[in-house]
């Protein structure tokens, strides 16, 4: 897609969440946060959606300091307004309430001059899943390798 430049992913999100549904959501940000993420200096670290007051937030999202913003800095680890219709947040507020279900932070990208994120609505995995993750995918590795050299 034209227009779309992918600043930061959470590769980690995978490997511990079932994503279930995506949304897009815009970021409230101050022009020291904006210079920061145009440098990619983002860590999604423990991100994940709260929902306080009708209005959502992400929190444990750490974008860095930029140097050169002199007096006008920002809080690396404050908690970001998400842009989202009402409806939307009230929708995905009643989701998040099930058991075991979280929004987390996928990507973080420009689109059309604007920062935008990517939420996933997902199910945390538990130690027995990631592990037979993990083996299916050694054991599908050797597959390839041996219809390789089978060629």
């Amino acid at each position: 897609m034209s227009g779309i430049k992918v600043v930061a992913q959470n590769r980690k999100a995978r490997h511990y969440f079932e994503f279930i549904e995506f949304i897009e959501a815009g970021l409230v940000l101050t022009g020291s946060e904006v210079k920061s993420l145009r440098a990619g200096r983002i860590s999604f670290k423990d991100g994940y959606v709260q929902f306080r007051g009708g209005e959502a937030f992400l929190v444990g999202v750490h974008i860095a300091h930029y140097e050169n913003a002199g007096y006008a800095g920002h809080d690396p680890d404050q908690p970001r307004k998400l842009l989202l219709h009402r409806r939307e947040i009230a929708s995905l507020r009643g989701k998040v309430e099930q058991k075991g279900l979280t929004m987390v932070p996928t990507k973080v990208y420009l689109k059309n001059g604007r920062f935008k994120v990517e939420l996933a609505l997902a199910r945390g995995k538990n130690v027995r899943d990631r592990r037979q993750e993990l083996k299916q995918k050694a054991i599908q590795r050797d597959m390839d390798r041996e219809m390789a050299k089978a060629k």
